[in-house]
């Protein structure tokens, strides 16, 4: 290990001083905590099933199975208890099984199960790992992303490449243009591509799935962590609609990710359906009649930081018209209520990530939770249902039902869990930032908190920049462990941050250091004055990625102001990074 990194996180562990006298939770208990995955509402609107992640500390792994809770909040139960990871849960149109990915075959395959017991059913038996996939809306076929060779149309043709490359007695790779690399793992002539599956009886039929991104150079879903979002299947079940970014000699430096339209049927080319905009399109969503194409899209090329807007496209027409133009947020994802006369979305929202309900018709955006993150939505017959967590609470699922605005708590998984743990009060406070702009940002209790005493300051920076340090609960920089071990934590939401409006996130394109450093001088100041339990004569400031870049900043422009400085992945030189294989 580093030496000066072992030196910054001593100082940081010294500064706390002895822990309070209750339990106070830790990154132990972080890792242990079991977490609750993405809901998945029934046809019905009577159940609500999902992942729960469990962790299996002796293995050092994570364990993943299927849960399901009634939309009243009773009879949970789990559904699936093998040892291999369970996920991705999606609902028969008939409600009666529900298919899920799993690797228990030895491969990532589709397997479901039924409602009314038994053991799950391989669905496919392909060769190849399954990525991602979604039913058909008559349950009569699969849409499904593998990792497939460009020359390659069918899965023979994949299988047997896989094998000559598996016994190639040389492993070099040659690249004539970027990426080479993304994030953890080097790429190769693989693209994930989209296929169609027909089912009988529920299973994987005899025939040959059909290529339908076949003339799309491009990753659909897209790396690393796109999913079955971006891509969608008409209500007929005739043409599937996929967001996808050309693989060529300027992805590195672009944003235009498109929607594109093609046959179930593969006997066609795809279609661009946003080839006019050269910024980002992705999430498409089909209305429950069919008659609609809903999307996310930005409007500056090149700009990862735009904000999304809702565009919906009339599919008889082609005309595209935007949803709430005047809403500055920008949704994470859109979800049709089951009339289709709404859109729920959730955004971030000035140090939150909040729920709203968008009609169709009118564009008025009317908010439905205001406090804490939703990480997840979907619609059922009875309502809303989403996944929420906040700074002390990891994430559990609630429902709203329609004509209804308070939110009722449907699973209490880390209230056990958490019953004789104590973690720290938190507040959000304001103050007046660089340019005189109202700025945001949280402060956290030390766990044992006692009046009258000083406690030492965790100050956290969120990365991005163009990001948030709000009201999460967060798997890796959680402020509750620096709360257990008696700091208190301060993090702001700088000049660049999301869920400001679009006007605060652009105001430091080409001013990184400048008018966010300003904000988190004002704004540690700004808390010291508000908060008297914080010592601002023991601070140490913390950042990854963006937030380390600038605790190198604070190194070179604010050097007198902290103990210790702690940085994670953090950029040091703008012109070296230009040149790396990656964003």
């Amino acid at each position: 290990m580093n030496r000066n990194l072992v030196i910054s996180v001593l100082s940081l562990a010294a500064l706390a001083g002895p822990l309070a006298e209750a339990a106070p939770f830790s990154a132990e208990h972080l890792v242990r905590l079991q977490r609750v995955g993405a809901p998945s509402v029934s046809p019905d609107g009577k159940q609500v099933v999902y992942t729960l992640r469990t962790t299996d500390m002796k293995a050092n792994k994570g364990r993943f199975d299927l849960w399901l809770t009634g939309i009243d909040g009773k009879d949970t139960r789990q559904l699936t208890s093998h040892e291999a990871n369970d996920t991705d849960p999606a609902w028969s149109p008939d409600g009666k099984h529900i298919y899920f990915l799993s690797s228990r075959g030895g491969s990532s395959q589709v397997w479901r199960i039924a409602l009314d017991g038994g053991e799950a059913i391989q669905v496919t038996r392909l060769p190849i790992d399954v990525g991602t996939f979604r039913i058909t809306p008559k349950g009569d076929g699969l849409v499904i992303s593998l990792q497939a060779y460009l020359d390659c149309e069918d899965i023979e043709c994949i299988a047997a490449r896989d094998k000559a490359a598996a016994e190639a007695a040389t492993t070099g790779t040659v690249y004539d243009h970027l990426f080479m690399r993304h994030w953890d793992h080097w790429l190769s002539e693989k693209r994930s591509r989209l296929f169609a599956v027909s089912l009988q009886d529920g299973v994987a039929a005899d025939s040959e799935p059909l290529l339908l991104s076949k003339d799309v150079d491009a990753d659909v879903p897209s790396r690393v962590w796109g999913g079955n979002e971006e891509y969608a299947v008409s209500a007929d079940g005739s043409t599937v609609y996929f967001a996808a970014r050309i693989r060529d000699a300027v992805e590195p430096t672009s944003t235009n990710f498109d929607i594109y339209s093609a046959p179930m049927n593969g006997d066609g080319p795809a279609v661009n359906l946003t080839a006019s905009n050269p910024a980002w399109d992705t999430a498409p969503v089909v209305s429950p009649d069919g008659k609609s194409l809903a999307y996310l899209a930005m409007r500056r090329a090149g700009f990862e930081a735009d904000r999304f807007r809702i565009m919906i496209r009339d599919l008889e027409s082609g005309k595209v018209r935007e949803l709430a133009a005047d809403w500055d947020r920008s949704p994470s994802s859109i979800h049709f209520s089951t009339d289709g006369s709404a859109l729920y979305a959730n955004a971030q929202d000035v140090g939150n990530k909040t729920l709203w309900r968008i009609d169709v018709g009118a564009g008025e955006a009317v908010k439905m939770v205001h406090r804490g993150s939703v990480s997840a939505i979907d619609t059922g017959r009875n309502g809303v249902v989403f996944a929420k967590n906040d700074l002390k609470s990891p994430s559990e699922i609630y429902a709203i039902a329609d004509g209804e605005t308070k939110a009722r708590q449907l699973t209490r998984f880390s209230a056990p869990q958490l019953k004789d743990i104590e973690m720290g009060d938190y507040e959000q406070f304001s103050f007046n930032g660089a340019d005189d702009a109202t700025v945001y940002g949280y402060v956290v209790k030390p766990t044992g908190f006692r009046k009258g005493r000083k406690y030492p300051v965790a100050f956290l920076i969120h990365g991005g920049p163009q990001g948030s340090f709000g009201n999460s609960f967060h798997y890796r920089w959680n402020p509750q462990t620096y709360a257990g071990q008696g700091f208190a934590a301060v993090f702001i939401d700088f000049h660049g941050s999301t869920g400001y409006g679009q006007d605060f996130t652009d105001s430091i394109s080409g001013d990184w250091g400048g008018k966010p450093l300003e904000d988190l001088k004002l704004g540690l100041e700004a808390a010291l004055e508000k908060y008297s339990f914080l010592d601002g004569d023991k601070t140490c400031a913390l950042g990854a990625s963006a937030g380390g870049f600038m605790v190198n900043w604070i190194a070179g422009n604010w050097p007198d102001r902290f103990d210790c400085l702690v940085n994670h992945d953090g950029l040091f030189d703008h012109r070296m990074m230009y040149y790396t294989t990656e964003e």
